[in-house]
């Protein structure tokens, strides 16, 4: 594997992932953000050019300081060829084994290859599996009177929340400041390095809330350096008020207009969130969303 850095090669590279989409998101979605000021300093890697099997987007070893801090330490993983995988993940000039970190992909086929290297570096793995959602976005969108695409009539937006916001109810960008609040309902973070990572994605990725009476939010999705929308929630006593629904508008429509990349992940037993999104255009992708957060077992 080596660190792929030209400009031009990285652009054949995102166009070429497209192409395998679904099951290439996560690192189509880092190769979006390393390509627009990298704000996260990722690299990419591939196993050879142009006719790549497998690509692999990492930290540059600057920014993986902590040993510990797993959110930092991310590595996004998409392969043509699976059986090869294992001796790439094996290698130490790949993946630093020596410290906690986590692996995200759209391929459940990784599972083995991490699990036997994993046991051969005495690493714990806990694995996360959950639904994929992406947008299906229409090639050729409708244009209204005024000559401008009519976005939201492409992605099946019900007629009842094309109206203005609710009242005491609008939809705003999250700042930093609103970190601790996103961290301490995230069901992946609750801790100090969390914390600080939600801010960090907070500086550099679009965030978006719902305002409630009291002027503060109540709904909220953050995005983060994969291009996937993250950290999704809405206050129970706002459950059930179409918060979540008005805030999804305003996210499709944001990103779309941005032409920003963009996708979630929902855990299987929210049949809500599930028929919410579907609404909106969104299908669920059978290959899955994949997580395997590795511990080194003298750090359990």
């Amino acid at each position: 594997m080596f660190v792929l850095h030209e400009p031009q090669k990285m652009q054949l590279l995102y166009e070429s992932l497209e192409k395998n989409i679904p099951e290439s998101l996560k690192v189509y979605g880092a190769i979006f953000n390393i390509k627009n000021k990298n704000p996260f300093n990722m690299e990419v890697l591939v196993d050879a050019w142009p006719d790549y099997q497998i690509v692999i987007t990492r930290p540059q070893e600057e920014e993986m300081k902590d040993d510990l801090d797993h959110y930092t330490n991310t590595y996004h993983i998409f392969t043509k060829a699976p059986d090869k995988i294992q001796e790439v993940l094996a290698c130490p000039q790949v993946i630093n084994w020596e410290q906690a970190f986590q692996i995200q992909g759209c391929q459940e086929s990784l599972d083995e290859a991490i699990r036997k290297v994993a046991a051969s570096k005495s690493v714990q793995v806990d694995y996360t599996r959950t639904k994929l959602l992406k947008l299906e976005m229409p090639r050729k969108l409708k244009t209204s009177s005024d000559g401008k695409a009519d976005l939201m009539e492409q992605v099946n937006m019900p007629t009842e929340n094309k109206s203005q916001n609710k009242l005491n109810v609008r939809s705003i960008m999250l700042d930093p400041l609103h970190a601790g609040l996103v961290n301490d309902q995230w069901d992946f973070g609750r801790n100090e390095r969390s914390l600080k990572y939600i801010e960090r994605c907070l500086q550099n990725f679009p965030g978006f809330g719902i305002l409630g009476p009291e002027e503060l939010p109540v709904s909220w999705i953050v995005m983060e350096q994969s291009c996937e929308l993250r950290m999704g929630y809405t206050v129970p006593k706002y459950r059930g008020q179409g918060n979540m629904r008005e805030m999804a508008y305003y996210i499709v429509e944001y990103l779309s207009q941005k032409k920003i990349p963009f996708y979630l992940h929902v855990a299987e037993i929210k049949e809500e969130s599930h028929k919410l999104f579907r609404s909106f255009g969104f299908n669920i992708c059978p290959c899955g969303w994949h997580q395997w957060q590795c511990t080194p077992k003298k750090y359990c």
